[in-house]
């Protein structure tokens, strides 16, 4: 975080200066304000004047510059807490600035003060910093302002999140299991064709005898990768490489979520998923009184799947058609007979909002048992792969040695 010099006046009208870290030179005089100093001059600190320029241009790269989601629940929850007891919203952002042990969050809050000291309001506050505060954040903020019910705003985006964090609390349980399992192969996999293997290459080598084809391949993979690990390493650190790179563009995200939901066992589980965030975050924006066609918008981009996102725009353009939305959901091909069936319901008896929770919780009841039922169906497979590894590495190590003690037998 850049370093500011200022100076300014106390409340005594004595001359003071210093230094302060800041996001920028509004959050400093922000910053200043709330200590009670009015600023008369606010400079960025060069190189020179800093002194260990090098050691906090480290510093400042090292930082963490992020917000967790666990962060962005507490911010909701105590912003509910602080408008709902009547505390100025500017006093509310400068405490909670103040108070905030993450210093990049902490810069974020307090330039949003200093947005809404300068007279913006904090919808537009907000959405100066996108990384933190996506679209369905700052959309309920708005929405919050202009019925004046702010604190209901935060505390329906607190529940929200906190039904996200639960989500990819079970996805991260659910894959603990076959994540280990995987490693540790690929760990074992390494030891032998490194170190085991080898060894028993010397012995046969002793021989002079023809092998048998499964320990041809398995000595040569071995040399392979001993010789070539290098090569191996770079190839797989380069196309990992390459992997995120690609996904990072637009083509390339919209292809790889696409074939996310194709995938066997994980696809389904994938788009229900991404059917749950849709429905969820549909029913809280429309229950706070979003307009539907900004809803669907903003929708698009929150299901973190750009193939459905994709089919929710698609919906969008239907209804601004002037077709119903259960006729446009039916369209898009992405809904079960079933939920259309709740859909049409909530649309034909005005209760929507309703409705689209209910089918929000059957989603999430089917993630959810999808998630607990995933180890269970991954494991055959997981025992398949193992048995061939150790069928492979049997057949590799045992016959050449059954041959060689029966050639031994019949010179003898």
């Amino acid at each position: 975080m850049p370093s500011f010099r200022y100076t300014g006046r106390d409340l005594h009208g004595a001359r003071v200066n210093g230094a302060v870290e800041g996001i920028s030179a509004d959050a400093v005089a922000s910053e200043l304000l709330a200590r009670q100093i009015t600023p008369l001059t606010i400079e960025a600190e060069s190189a020179q004047d800093s002194g260990a320029d090098a050691f906090a241009v480290l510093r400042d790269k090292l930082r963490r510059k992020r917000v967790d989601l666990d962060e962005l629940i507490i911010f909701s929850r105590q912003m509910y807490s602080l408008n709902k007891a009547g505390v100025p919203i500017i006093r509310a952002i400068g405490g909670l600035a103040e108070s905030n042990r993450n210093l990049y969050f902490r810069g974020i809050l307090q330039d949003v003060r200093a947005s809404l000291e300068s007279g913006q309001s904090m919808a537009v506050a907000l959405n100066a910093h996108p990384k933190v505060f996506n679209n369905l954040f700052v959309s309920m903020v708005s929405v919050g302002e202009n019925t004046g019910q702010l604190d209901q705003a935060f505390k329906q985006l607190s529940a929200y999140l906190e039904l996200e964090r639960e989500t990819r609390k079970r996805i991260k349980q659910a894959t603990r299991y076959p994540i280990f399992v995987l490693v540790a192969m690929g760990v074992a996999l390494a030891v032998i064709n490194l170190l085991v293997i080898p060894a028993f290459a010397k012995v046969f080598a002793q021989f002079h005898a023809q092998l048998p084809l499964p320990t041809r391949v398995l000595i040569g993979t071995s040399s392979f990768m001993r010789e070539w690990w290098w090569l191996l390493l770079l190839g797989i650190v380069g196309g990992l490489y390459g992997f995120f790179k690609w996904i990072e563009t637009d083509a390339g995200a919209l292809k790889w979520d696409r074939i996310k939901l194709r995938l066997p066992i994980v696809g389904g589980i994938f788009e229900r998923i991404a059917l749950a965030r849709f429905t969820r975050t549909f029913a809280m924006m429309y229950r706070a009184g979003v307009p539907l066609l900004q809803t669907l918008s903003i929708n698009s981009a929150s299901v973190g799947n750009r193939h459905i996102g994709e089919a929710i725009l698609a919906i969008r353009e239907s209804v601004e058609r002037g077709e119903a939305l259960t006729r446009s959901a039916h369209n898009s091909g992405l809904f079960t007979p079933l939920v259309l069936q709740m859909m049409a319901v909530g649309e034909e008896t005005g209760a929507l909002d309703d409705l689209f929770v209910e089918v929000a919780d059957f989603y999430e009841q089917e993630v959810d048992y999808d998630l607990k039922q995933l180890a269970d169906a991954i494991e055959p497979i997981l025992i398949v792969a193992m048995g061939a590894m150790v069928l492979v590495l049997a057949l590799g190590v045992f016959l050449p040695m059954w041959e060689l003690g029966s050639a031994a037998q019949g010179r003898g």
